[in-house]
């Protein structure tokens, strides 16, 4: 300890202590030590032994680490105990109030040098900020933590990573995610002590970006893995969050009533946890669920109710997954013969979504309103739309929609007198179906040791 003491930190609180106590320095020293001693120490000039220290915090009443870093006793328990009263009020919807707590506390974790509960206030910062769709933001919260625990085992920086990770895919920065992902989940893997719960997050975390990117059996993969891992976790609600992901495969798979089962355990552990927001999403994929099957009353009943657990709780302000939730309703409400509803509602979201901030969503947005131009008989306008979200998925290389806008626009093309432009257009198509379920990341991240 005696290494990293600070001398004049210490002397100010020893004599800041003293004179609260009413005590001379002959008192506080003796019988031990003498006043000249104290005085040396209050001045900042000597570093006290550890005999030293224990003689003078007994005779405070205080601890030892309460003089050394002017820490309250048990302020790391309180700390953690705050930190877990802000994650529930973010799970239950009211991340405004959750964000200005996390601030707090990271203020005060800070001030006092303990590093762990600043960090795990920077996740809660971040994912405030994923929330809210300020994703630059987040990904400076999480790297602040990151960069915070650098010294400390690769699981305790998982969450932190893994929030990172959200925030590029979000960004529709595909590939980096799932580098980022793949990277951490080789590296635990290789340790040959793997951390069952860090690799459930990173699993559950890394089926998105594989399924945006067309890797299906890599998502398929990791979905098998993080299954035979749950049994060992038990968060209950990180399992939940499993299931979720996992109906993601399974959708892709188009084993949809596996799916609706996945979906109904998860919902049922949220709506037990209190987890507002990913119950929300819940009833987003199953809106999705129900939109696939053709049951497009149903499909409409879950989104709105999706969007409603999320909306009306930053104070009118609509989050990033509210703006993604509407680019599938307003698809719900097209096919639904609504079309104006579904072209107001997407015409509201383009300015809000764009390259940085949900990219495939806004991709699917210039899709569906080119789909509208040209049932309006507006060609220049529809091709417009295509090529805006050709450029975007393209970008975030989401390679498992390309294809099929490929084939649109193709369409589209032949039908107006362009047949060499849409044979361009087809053979670009081909390049993305190419491959089924790989992609031009490397080698797919190890298993688990047995």
């Amino acid at each position: 300890m005696n290494e990293t003491i600070d001398r004049a930190g210490l002397g100010r609180r020893l004599l800041a202590l003293r004179t609260e106590r009413g005590l001379t320095q002959r008192a506080l020293a003796e019988p031990d030590y003498t006043a000249a001693y104290v005085s040396t120490v209050e001045s900042g000039k000597v570093r006290p032994s550890e005999a030293a220290l224990r003689h003078l915090a007994g005779r405070l009443g205080v601890s030892v680490e309460q003089l050394v870093t002017g820490r309250p006793p048990h302020l790391a328990t309180e700390l953690g105990l705050r930190l877990a009263q802000a994650h529930q009020e973010l799970a239950g919807g009211d991340p405004a109030r959750a964000g200005a707590r996390y601030a707090e506390l990271a203020d005060e974790a800070a001030r006092y040098d303990l590093p762990e509960q600043h960090a795990a206030a920077l996740v809660g910062l971040g994912d405030c900020a994923l929330d809210s769709g300020e994703l630059d933001r987040a990904i400076e919260h999480f790297q602040a933590a990151e960069e915070l625990l650098r010294a400390a085992p690769l699981p305790q920086r998982v969450p932190a990573l893994r929030g990172r990770a959200v925030a590029h895919l979000l960004a529709g920065d595909l590939r980096y995610s799932c580098y980022l992902l793949e990277s951490a989940i080789d590296q635990l893997n290789a340790s040959g002590l793997p951390d069952p719960q860090a690799l459930l997050l990173l699993y559950s975390a890394v089926i998105a970006p594989y399924l945006d990117l067309g890797a299906h059996r890599r998502a398929a993969r990791a979905a098998e893995l993080a299954l035979a891992l749950a049994p060992q976790v038990a968060d209950p609600a990180l399992v939940a969050r499993l299931h979720r992901s996992v109906a993601r495969t399974l959708l892709a798979e188009g084993r949809a009533a596996e799916a609706d089962a996945s979906l109904a355990q998860a919902q049922e552990l949220y709506q037990q946890l209190h987890i507002r927001t990913e119950l929300a999403h819940c009833h987003w994929m199953r809106g999705y669920l129900r939109a696939q099957d053709g049951d497009l009353p149903a499909a409409e009943r879950e989104l709105r109710t999706a969007r409603e657990l999320l909306s009306g709780r930053q104070g009118g302000r609509a989050s990033l997954y509210t703006q993604q939730i509407d680019v599938e309703l307003a698809d719900v409400l097209h096919r639904s013969g609504r079309t104006g509803q579904a072209s107001a509602l997407l015409a509201d979201l383009l300015d809000s979504l764009h390259p940085g901030r949900g990219a495939v969503h806004a991709g699917a947005a210039h899709r569906l309103l080119g789909r509208i131009a040209e049932e309006d008989g507006d060609p220049a306008a529809a091709e417009a739309h295509y090529r805006a979200a050709l450029e975007l998925l393209q970008d975030a290389g989401a390679v498992a929609d390309l294809a099929d806008l490929c084939r649109l626009l193709g369409d589209l093309l032949r039908r107006v007198g362009r047949p060499a432009e849409a044979l361009d257009v087809y053979r670009s198509g081909l390049g993305h179906q190419a491959a089924p379920g790989t992609t031009t990341l490397g080698p797919a991240p190890a298993v688990p040791p047995a």
